[in-house]
């Protein structure tokens, strides 16, 4: 159970700032009755402090308030919306100083106020590849889907999965993944898709994946889990965890899905988040998922937090094992149509990290 608790508040400063002819009309407006209220995920009796996800979900409340600024570990966060998470990670139990503004347009009036969190970290890293031995990829951790699958795997994608060392190989510390426009085995473009199934299967956690993103119209990387049980259950019943995917065609921005029985395919349990540089510069996608909930963050910021308020096998399936898995997939449902000039586009990865 979550449990939330009402930040102590402590008034800094206030200042207004406008004609003396304007001063009565902007007092009657200034943003007032400022407060602040957390919920630290997996908190409960045992846990006050949260699940060691170090993940905390903030609600503002001000009256007359249009815009507001966080101040947290020297990081300045500017808000339009009164909600956002923040995931602390220094680990133990520390407090926190946040600095909360609160805005509007009626004479530049501003109310600082002060707060103190406490938040227990705990994750210990319990597997991880970073990619140090050229080559291919370590046998030990990574297996292969080859072949076209059913359907195009489930999604009419247009790619032949290999198992060479023109689509996945290990160079100068980064697992690429290779997208390729050519005939072979009587599909016009070739890929990969590892995956740990049978060779690292876990439950609950924390995954951080570094990567650099393909670009061209119709690729469709994704970076997900799978339930370990899915030779017996099938899907969607075995549940998947989409840490990330990208679609070529829609730059700019990444989504984070969770398929059920309860809601598969053009699932409702999704949300995006903008991104910048993403084919030009590493960024790191990770996921939190606890027994109550499953919360996806870009660069250590929580866009998304799916919390079904009631957990059976049809919203819930995420009690039992998963899988990791890296692919590159060229159109389909989600990649849409594949750029006619498309050549060749590769991810980068630097590390896959889990903690527990």
């Amino acid at each position: 159970m979550k449990n939330t608790f009402l930040l102590v508040l402590t008034v800094l400063l206030s200042f207004l700032s406008c004609s003396s002819s304007e001063n009565e009309s902007a007092e009657l407006s200034l943003p007032s009755n400022l407060s602040i209220t957390g919920v630290k995920l997996g908190a409960d009796g045992n846990n006050p402090n949260g699940d060691g996800s170090g993940i905390v979900d903030f609600t503002i409340s001000a009256t007359n308030a249009t815009s507001y600024k966080v101040l947290i570990n020297n990081e300045t966060i500017e808000l339009t919306q009164n909600t956002f998470s923040y995931t602390f990670t220094e680990s133990g139990t520390n407090d926190y100083d946040i600095l909360v503004v609160a805005y509007n347009s009626s004479g530049n009036t501003s109310i600082n106020y002060a707060i103190t969190v406490a938040v227990e970290t705990e994750l210990s890293l319990v597997w991880q590849d970073e990619f140090d031995q050229n080559g291919a990829p370590d046998s030990t951790k990574w297996g292969y889907n080859t072949g076209t699958g059913d359907n195009g795997w489930g999604n009419n994608e247009s790619q032949y999965y290999t198992d060479r060392p023109d689509n996945a190989t290990v160079e100068n510390g980064v697992l690429k993944i290779i997208a390729k426009k050519e005939d072979y085995q009587g599909s016009e473009y070739t890929s990969a898709r590892l995956l740990t199934s049978g060779k690292f299967e876990f439950t609950y956690g924390r995954v951080d994946v570094k990567a650099k993103l393909p670009s061209g119209g119709g690729v469709w990387p994704a970076i997900w889990m799978l339930g370990a049980n899915f030779g017996t259950v099938g899907w969607p019943a075995c549940g998947e965890i989409d840490i990330m995917e990208y679609v070529g065609n829609n730059p700019g921005q990444i989504s984070s899905a969770l398929h059920t029985t309860s809601s598969s395919g053009a699932t409702v349990n999704h949300d995006v988040t903008a991104i910048n540089n993403e084919t030009s510069e590493f960024h790191i996608y990770s996921t939190i998922w606890t027994e109550n909930s499953i919360t996806f963050l870009l660069d250590d910021v929580a866009y998304y937090t799916y919390d079904p308020a009631t957990k059976n096998d049809a919203t819930w399936p995420f009690y039992n094992d998963q899988f990791l898995i890296l692919n590159i997939a060229m159109g389909g449902n989600l990649g849409g149509t594949i750029d006619p000039n498309f050549d060749v586009s590769t991810m980068e990865i630097d590390y896959v990290r889990v903690y527990q």
